[in-house]
């Protein structure tokens, strides 16, 4: 496969939900209050897609809770100049397999991401392009909190989505098994953070990815 191709042969999905104050970062509202903790999100997704565009290896889109309609949604997706779509229902397993099959149906790989991991960078998303292009069936950059923050396909099966804890501890565990099950070729990026709880806010603060953040604490 050239270069060029993988470029154009990886889609990435950025997962976000509208950023409503008392629903969005609830567990960041004791710190921040539910209006700052909505601004926050709001943020972190501005922040994803960039990071997303930077990487240049391909369409992006947004996909969207409740719905690609929300104003919210749509007018960031908008200002991005990107694609939006709406998150079927389910859990987040039966979301993220709607996305894999939808886009797999149009391009050979697809990587899914969300919001809340802003130390994920561009060269992190084309290193995982690279090695889908190397026939890598899945790539995953497994988070610190035992979950994962991103995958990445070439191909797709229920089966890594389905009957798994969402949110707790033993995700990116249950991922590795089914994984091996399937006898599938998959590699790990090193493992990355994302923004849950007060003491992750305070090391996106400390991080300096995102400026400014000090105003959220005044």
């Amino acid at each position: 496969m050239t270069a060029l191709a993988c470029v154009t042969d990886t889609r990435i999905i950025v997962f976000a939900r509208a950023s409503e104050p008392g629903v969005a970062k609830t567990r960041l509202i004791p710190l921040l209050g539910a209006e700052r903790a909505a601004a926050l999100q709001r943020i972190l997704i501005d922040h994803a897609l960039s990071t997303a565009l930077a990487a240049g290896i391909g369409p992006v889109e947004l996909w969207c809770a409740p719905s690609a309609q929300h104003p919210q949604l749509a007018q960031c997706a908008e200002r991005h100049g990107v694609g939006a779509a709406s998150q079927c229902d389910g859990d987040l397993g039966a979301r993220m397999l709607h996305a894999a099959v939808t886009a797999l149906a149009v391009t050979p790989h697809v990587i899914i991401i969300g919001a809340d991991c802003p130390a994920l960078t561009a060269a992190d998303l084309q290193r995982v392009a690279a090695a889908l292009a190397d026939r890598f069936d899945a790539v995953l950059i497994p988070a610190e909190d035992g979950g994962y923050v991103l995958i990445g396909l070439r191909c797709c099966d229920a089966r890594l989505f389905t009957d798994i804890a969402w949110g707790g501890n033993q995700v990116m565990a249950a991922t590795r098994e089914r994984l091996a099950a399937l006898d599938w070729r998959w590699c790990e990026l090193p493992a990355s953070w994302d923004v849950d709880r007060p003491a992750d806010f305070e090391r996106l603060a400390a991080s300096g990815l995102i400026p400014n953040l000090e105003q959220f604490l005044d």
